[in-house]
């Protein structure tokens, strides 16, 4: 018997505009959450790369950065740094340079995808035999199966779990391990579109995590709802069952002056950059089929067999896909005009994530027409509608 979905817990789809409007530069619209125009018509993040080439000093950042390090560094070896790493080509450079470019003695964390990919678990192969230590967190795959349905449900996106986990499990290894430093790559709000709350500094607090990552709902919501709708038992919840997922209490994190930083604060961001440094020095592969499925792209996002279905999900909410995620980078450093971004994005950003979908519906235990049920539902009706009995987007990047 299928369920009746409850009112949305994504805070973000109440702020969006009914009116599109695409950045004049890259690909991106105004419903991508927390991104801002100006009056040329310019999103923020390419504002913020237009900031990157022209205006940031970053032999600056550099002295910062050797700064920051030189007061972390062991003189044992022992661990002086936590670096969330899935093995992927971002924090495989990341983890790298701060092993050999900077001396640094790196503890790797690895929070687990749903579903590995043979690809993806080639790579975290490759990445650890590269020569890092790394331990690799996996939560409680009942708990976790149902969590990820509960998100589904309730936000049009599985993959919440998988950022709670992201986010929270780094802070809590560096607390276990008495490391005050964490290292992650980019910070996605100011190179992908988003709040420039933290543009001009390398760090984050977990404060901000509900706001910018868990579309203003966390574990203990969703835990909350999903008693309600029956798809927790009650003796599922007791008062630590969901601890991998919530940061450490804020008091452990002040006394121990655990911070994380953003590589991209320190070092210019540019994906495909990363894709060939990994490759050479990690052994990292990309996709074996020569692209990932509603995109162009073969390095980005090759863990999960799920990944596809958070894009497909957003694309629905918010007439945004894959391939534009990957094109709007890809104008901003330069290496394709946004004639050729239009046109990959209207090739690739509409197409279907077929090949794990079967997979996909086994994990969070649903039927096909209950995925359609649920992820129709979030289509905005100043998106989408429906001619001919299939579903159109009204607006297309041109």
């Amino acid at each position: 018997m299928e369920m009746e979905k409850p009112k949305t817990l994504d805070k973000q789809l109440a702020n969006q505009p009914t009116e599109v409007r695409f950045c004049k530069k890259c690909v991106v619209s105004n419903q991508r959450p927390r991104t801002a125009f100006n009056e040329a018509g310019v999103c923020s993040a390419c504002q913020y790369a237009e900031h990157k080439n022209t205006i940031i000093n970053w032999d600056e950042r550099e002295r910062q950065l050797r700064e920051l390090l030189n007061k972390h560094r062991s003189k044992d070896g022992s661990f002086d740094v936590i670096v969330p790493a899935s093995g992927g080509k971002d924090s495989a450079l990341v983890a790298h340079q701060l092993k050999h470019k900077y001396g640094m003695h790196p503890l790797t964390v690895t929070w687990v995808p749903f579903l590995y990919t043979d690809i993806g678990w080639q790579n975290y192969q490759n990445f650890v035999k590269a020569g890092f230590d790394n331990i690799l967190a996996n939560p409680d795959g009942q708990l976790h199966r149902k969590l990820a349905r509960v998100a589904f449900e309730l936000k049009g996106d599985h993959w919440e779990p998988f950022t709670f986990g992201q986010k929270a499990y780094p802070f809590q290894m560096a607390v276990k391990f008495n490391i005050p430093l964490i290292f992650y790559g980019e910070n996605g709000e100011v190179e992908y579109g988003g709040s420039m709350k933290n543009a001009d500094q390398p760090f984050e607090s977990p404060a901000d995590w509900e706001e910018l990552y868990f579309k203003g709902a966390g574990v203990d919501k969703l835990v909350s709802e999903g008693l309600q709708m029956g798809i927790f038992l009650p003796a599922e919840i007791m008062l630590k069952s969901f601890a991998l997922y919530k940061a450490p209490p804020m008091a452990e994190v002040e006394k121990l002056g655990l911070q994380m930083h953003w590589w991209s604060y320190y070092h210019k961001w540019v994906p495909q950059e990363n894709f060939y440094y990994a490759a050479k020095h990690v052994g990292f592969i990309g996709n074996p089929d020569g692209r990932s499925e509603s995109t162009y792209s073969k390095y980005a996002s090759l863990d999960d067999k799920t990944d596809g279905f958070h894009w497909y999900l957003g694309y629905i909410k918010f007439g945004l896909g894959r391939a534009s995620r990957d094109a709007q980078m890809e104008i901003r450093s330069g290496h394709i005009t946004r004639e050729e971004a239009v046109a990959l994005v209207r090739r690739y950003d509409h197409e279907f994530p077929q090949k794990y979908f079967k997979e996909f519906l086994e994990y969070l235990d649903i039927s096909e027409e209950h995925f359609w049920q649920v992820g129709d539902s979030y289509r905005p009706p100043h998106l989408w509608e429906k001619v001919g009995g299939e579903w159109k987007l009204k607006h297309i990047v041109s």
